[in-house]
Parts: C-alpha cells; sequence; structure tokens
C-alpha cells in the first residue's frame, strides 16, 4: 500500500499547505455570497424606524421570532416582556455584525460560534415555531437522496462552512491576522 500511496504523497504535502491558507479565505467568500445579504436583509426586515430603530423593532421581527407568544398576545407587542424585547434586539443586531466580522476576517472564531448558535436558534424556531415539523420536506432527512430540504440539508452546509472557521480561523487575508499578528 505504501507503494501505491508514495508517488501521492509530495502532491498531498502540497495540498495540505494550500488549502491550510485557501479553506479559510474560501469559507468566508463563499459565506459572504450566500449568507451575507441573507441575513442582513433578515435584519432589515426587523428595523424599526430612525436611527435607534434597532432598539425599537417591527412587530414583525416579533412575530418571525416568536410566533407562537405573539399568537398569543394578539399580536400586541406591548404585552410581551422585556425578555422578548432583548431577544429580538440582540438577534437583530446579531445578524449584521455577526456576518460582517465574517467578511472581515475579524474575532472570525468568536463571530463563526455565535453564527452556529443563531443558525441554531434559527432552525428550531423555523421546527417548532412556525410549524416546519408539520412540514417533513421542510426538515427534510439526511441520507434520503434529496439535497434540497431547508433545514438539515442546506444548514448543514451553512454550519460546515462555519466549523472550518471556527477550526483553521479566520486565513492569512484577513483582520484578525493584521491585527493579531499570530493568529493562524
Amino acid at each position: 500500500m505504501s507503494i501505491l500511496s508514495h508517488p501521492f504523497t509530495p502532491v498531498a504535502r502540497q495540498l495540505d499547505a494550500v488549502g491550510h491558507h485557501a479553506l479559510p479565505l474560501l469559507a468566508r467568500l463563499v459565506f459572504a455570497g450566500v449568507l451575507l445579504v441573507y441575513y442582513w436583509n433578515s435584519g432589515l426586515t426587523k428595523l424599526g424606524d430612525g436611527l435607534f430603530g434597532f432598539l425599537f423593532p417591527r412587530s414583525g421581527a416579533y412575530a418571525q421570532i416568536f410566533p407562537q407568544a405573539m399568537e398569543a398576545a394578539g399580536y400586541d407587542t406591548s404585552q410581551l416582556g422585556v425578555f422578548h424585547w432583548a431577544v429580538v434586539v440582540g438577534g437583530t443586531v446579531a445578524e449584521f455584525i455577526l456576518p460582517l466580522l465574517i467578511v472581515l476576517g475579524l474575532l472570525t472564531r468568536l463571530a463563526a460560534v455565535g453564527m452556529i448558535g443563531f443558525i441554531i436558534v434559527q432552525s428550531l424556531t423555523d421546527l417548532y415555531g412556525h410549524g416546519g415539523i408539520a412540514h417533513p420536506g421542510t426538515l427534510g432527512a439526511w441520507f434520503d437522496g434529496a439535497p434540497d430540504a431547508l433545514i438539515l440539508d442546506q444548514r448543514a452546509f451553512w454550519v460546515l462552512c462555519l466549523l472550518i472557521l471556527v477550526f483553521k480561523g479566520a486565513g492569512a487575508l484577513s483582520l484578525d491576522r493584521a491585527i493579531f499578528k499570530n493568529a493562524p
């Protein structure tokens, strides 16, 4: 077996070296191309009026994040508490800040972990809050031969992209590298 693998060893080493530097940059590029505008557009739908609109989210923001609580409150946000407001404001700010940090390569590992948590909460809200469990096509299933389910299939790829950044860092072309000289 070593006779067969020996000719490929130099190529494998070159690919390892290139991959170490290319994967983080490519993960950030794919994230920017696929998810940056998605999350920013989602965040924009939640903003209230004015410069401090993020502190006064639209009622639709509450309906997106707390659909069952909003229904129970008759879609009157004044019936919800400070907890609901804090989660909506925090989620809205996260939809702008975390993607920006990832694309810039600033505090990338922390931002990627935050985005993974965000995607998990988003997915659980979609499944339980918006009734995705009732629609098996939305949930999807791994190993079913259908790669287009919105929750398990698509978001698994999103998380994989972010895990590259968690494990490998932002890469050479990043603010992390520029600011923290020894950052991987």
